[in-house]
């Protein structure tokens, strides 16, 4: 088993652009013209070829790209008892599109059985070598607390959680078992993405959960903690950190700022993945409240357009962000994956390689 820990000084946030053989397997299974057994044959055989390419490129951590997966939250939570879910053609409203989402809710206790999600981890396992090491990425358990507080799935919430710190306490609950789970299958590195904290980030961002934007925080910050209680000592877990990434857009804006001394300061993982890659993110100053026991990776490289950064500005920037974190713990990544979802952002696959070619030959140039 590889020992080899996340992140790493060159990173990425985990999914990536489905190619168009498993775009076109999914359109034939969905008209059933092939069989399940055929459609898993040939996503399997992408997620090899894709593993292939991140060694190609040098990259350390291997992921699955999410391929398996619709949405980048919404399967994790179907893994769960008391989770159901519809397609209804709603979805989130985010900047300029509607994020098209099954709409997902609770009928009954929220509950851990054996989850799916680690099938398909001893699946990307088996690809580690000497260099490399697989991570997986799950929703973080806040964004799950999200999902089933926001109005819409509260009222159904309601039905089966009389309070909100019911429910936390079963998220929670939920969530250590899974992360047994993974670590029982030999995962050693697993991935928290959270976009809770973006709807925290701008004015009046929590009105609609009827409480204080510090109740919300604290809230966010007990589930995650919670659902980390007791996990081992060797294995890493990261929180990547968003303000949404749906077909290159975004869902919020803002600094870091107003949830800096919870999420920054005092959640306990060992790693912050963080969107800063335009205006949208604010500056560094926040970084100044993480605490010393965290990396912080800077995804100074967007994904959502194919341009290309300059190689230049990147590492100003980098230099800029060593006024608050030395920088020994500072890494490089692009600010979120490539295919949150499984339509994806607007770049190709070449241009979405050329990304992370410059994200290496920089960190290569910085951290030499």
């Amino acid at each position: 088993m590889s020992t080899l820990k996340t992140p790493f000084k060159y990173d990425f946030v985990g999914s990536f652009l489905r190619p168009q053989a498993l775009k076109d397997a999914k359109v034939r299974f969905n008209n059933n013209e092939i069989t399940k057994e055929e459609y898993d044959s040939i996503v399997n055989d992408e997620i090899a070829k894709l593993v292939a390419k991140q060694k190609e490129l040098g990259y350390h951590a291997i992921t699955d790209g999410e391929f398996r997966r619709t949405f980048w939250h919404l399967d994790f939570m179907w893994g769960f008892d008391g989770v159901e879910h519809k397609a209804t053609g709603g979805g989130v409203p985010f900047n300029g599109e509607l994020a098209v989402l099954d709409d997902t809710y609770l009928v009954g206790k929220f509950k851990a059985k054996a989850h799916p999600f680690v099938e398909y981890f001893k699946f990307l396992k088996q690809f580690e070598d000497e260099n490399t090491v697989a991570k997986y990425t799950i929703p973080a358990p806040a964004q799950t607390y999200l999902q089933f507080t926001v109005p819409g799935s509260i009222e159904r919430t309601r039905e089966f959680y009389a309070t909100d710190d019911e429910l936390i306490e079963d998220i929670a609950s939920a969530y250590r078992d899974v992360i047994a789970q993974f670590y029982e299958a030999g995962c050693r590195n697993l991935q928290l993405d959270d976009c809770s904290w973006g709807s925290a980030l701008t004015e009046g961002g929590t009105e609609i959960f009827g409480i204080s934007s510090d109740e919300y925080k604290n809230r966010l910050l007990k589930v995650n903690n919670l659902a980390l209680d007791g996990k081992p000592e060797d294995m890493v877990i990261t929180s990547h950190i968003c303000r949404g990434n749906y077909h290159s857009t975004y869902f919020s804006s803002g600094a870091y700022t107003p949830v800096a001394d919870w999420v920054f300061a005092n959640e306990n993982v060992n790693a912050l993945l963080l969107e800063y890659d335009d205006e949208r993110s604010g500056g560094f100053e926040p970084l100044a409240k993480v605490s010393e026991d965290k990396i912080v990776v800077l995804g100074l490289v967007t994904t959502k357009s194919p341009k290309l950064e300059s190689k230049d500005e990147i590492i100003a920037r980098i230099n800029e962000a060593t006024k608050y974190i030395p920088l020994e713990r500072l890494c490089l990544s692009p600010q979120c994956g490539f295919a949150s979802c499984e339509i994806g952002n607007k770049l190709t696959e070449d241009e979405q390689w050329a990304k992370l070619k410059l994200v290496k030959e920089i960190a290569d140039e910085v951290w030499k």
